[in-house]
Parts: structure tokens; sequence; C-alpha cells
């Protein structure tokens, strides 16, 4: 379809938020203030913790550093945006600054997928290869992987991106949503978005199952090596290596296909803001403190910081 001539071409939109009254718009504000600021004091605090002791400089912290660059970069792209949006009671935001927002967003996400499954991968080698482990988890493997973690995340969102900001937007110009994200993006526009649709779903449904399914190869030797231990005591020590890890890719897996493989019935956006609020808001608070929880030798590091 040709956009016809009377039609103005938007040049901002407006995001629409949480569109309550004002009283609850401020306990939103508070609320997302609060896991912002502990999102991102808490993440640094695990990348100091990490940097500074000697202890932890093996694989497996390197790629928790990675995560809570991630994290923080993840809920930085749109609550600071957001809570401006409450606080100056101004929603608008640029073309630009909303394509840049998009793109962001999904290869933070992107990237954190690709992570999950190398952490994965190095608790695989760990247990289930533990005297090859260092000769093949080395600090040339491990930076390897984590540049293919974050180019991998770069390149993903780059088609799907690339086409929605071809298409021509006039009319309405509200994103019902609290940040730019594509479905209500893709709403608004004057042209058959059917295609780009189908490129979006493929590209996110190709980066969410492949690291997904090979997350779970890694879990299955894992399982069936813990099973194989003969002491109680040898399979709790070997499990609990690997259960912070598992729970954030519960809550972060879980949430996300949510998100793509729910039915057309309860595809409202009210309903994906709230399940969206949970993976880009709450997730990136939890990492680090299933991390900590978990995790004895960050504890004693935190101790020494502190």
């Amino acid at each position: 379809d040709m956009v016809s001539d009377n039609r103005t071409l938007v040049t901002e939109f407006i995001i629409l938020g949480f569109a309550n009254a004002r009283e609850v718009e401020l306990l939103l504000f508070a609320a997302f203030f609060l896991m912002y600021v502990l999102t991102f004091t808490e993440n640094v605090a695990v990348i100091l913790v990490i940097g500074m002791d000697y202890r932890l400089h093996t694989p497996m912290y390197f790629f928790i550093t990675n995560l809570s660059f991630l994290d923080i970069g993840y809920t930085t792209v749109t609550v600071p945006k957001m809570l401006a949006n409450i606080a100056i009671q101004s929603q608008t935001i640029s073309v630009t600054g909303c394509f840049t927002q998009l793109y962001i967003f999904f290869f933070l996400g992107s990237a954190e997928c690709f992570l999950l499954t190398t952490m994965a991968y190095d608790r695989y080698l760990a247990i289930c290869n533990p005297l090859h482990y260092t000769t093949i988890m080395d600090c040339r493997a491990c930076l390897w992987l984590a540049l293919g973690c974050w180019l991998g995340g770069f390149l993903a969102p780059a088609l799907p991106t690339a086409f929605i900001f071809r298409l021509p937007f006039c009319g309405s110009n509200i994103i019902n949503h609290f940040f730019c994200d594509s479905p209500p993006l893709l709403e608004l526009s004057c042209q058959g978005v059917f295609e780009i649709e189908v490129i979006n779903f493929v590209v996110g449904m190709t980066v969410l199952m492949s690291s997904f399914i090979l997350t779970m190869i890694s879990y299955i030797f894992i399982v069936a090596t813990i099973l194989h231990i003969p002491t109680a005591e040898g399979r709790s020590k070997a499990f609990s290596t690997c259960a912070s890890h598992l729970t954030i890719v519960i809550i972060f897996y879980g949430t996300t296909m949510f998100m793509y493989i729910r039915t057309k019935t309860i595809q409202t956006f009210d309903f994906n803001k709230i399940v969206s609020v949970f993976y880009s808001v709450v997730t990136p608070v939890l990492n680090p403190v299933i991390y900590s929880l978990r995790n004895n030798d960050i504890k004693q590091g935190m101790r020494k910081v502190i």
C-alpha cells in the first residue's frame, strides 16, 4: 500500500505507559525506581566483587560478570525513559529514539539467551568433563564464547528492526506499551505488516528455541552425570554448582517464551505489559540475588569488599 499524500507521516511516538490515575502512576514510579536502583547496585556489586577477588577469576564468574553487564543494560534501555515519562508527564519519543530502544532491547535480550546457553555449556564441562575442564575452558575460549554471545545478540535483531524501520507510520502515533516494543509498533503502521510479523516471529523463535534446546541438552547430560555420583553429598555438591543458573534459566525462558507462544485470545497489550515488566525489570533484579544467595564464594567476596 502506498501512503496517500493527504496523510502526514509520524515524526514522534507517544508511549502510553501505564495510563492510570496519578496516584497509581506515582506508586509505579516508586516501585520501578526502587527496582532499577536495586538492579544497578546489585549488579555493579557483583561485577566489583568478582573483579577484586582473585579466587573468583574463573570461567563461571567471568560469565556471571557478563550477565550482570547485560542486566544493567537491559533495564537501563527501558526503565529510565519510563520513569522520566511519569515524572515530567511527557510521553513523547522520537522515531529514531524509539527504534534505537527497540534494537538495543532485543540485542541485549538475544545476547542474554546466548550467554545462558554458554553458561550451561560451562557447567556441563565442569560436571561431566572435570579432568579436561581447565584445558578446554581457558581464557581464550571464555573470551571467544562471550564475544560470540554479544555479537550474536547484536546481529539477531538487525533484520527485523531494519524492516520495521522502513515501514510508513501515519495516523495514530500512540504506542500502547511502556517502551518501544515491536507488536504495538506494528499495530501503528499504515502498510501491511504480515511478512514483517513472520520475520519477527521466526527470528525471535530461532534465538529462543536454539539457545533453550542447547541449554536443555547440557542439563540432560548434567543430570545424568549427577545421578551416577555414588554419594548423596557428592550429588548435592555437583547440583549446587548449577542450581543458580538453572533457576535463572527457568525464570528467563519461562517469561520470554510465554510472550511468544501465547494464543491470540490473551494477546492484549495490557497483559503483555505485565509479562514484559517481569522479564525486563523483575528478572534483572532477581539474577544477582539468586547468584549471591546460593553462592558462598560471592558471599565471602562481598564481605571482603564491604
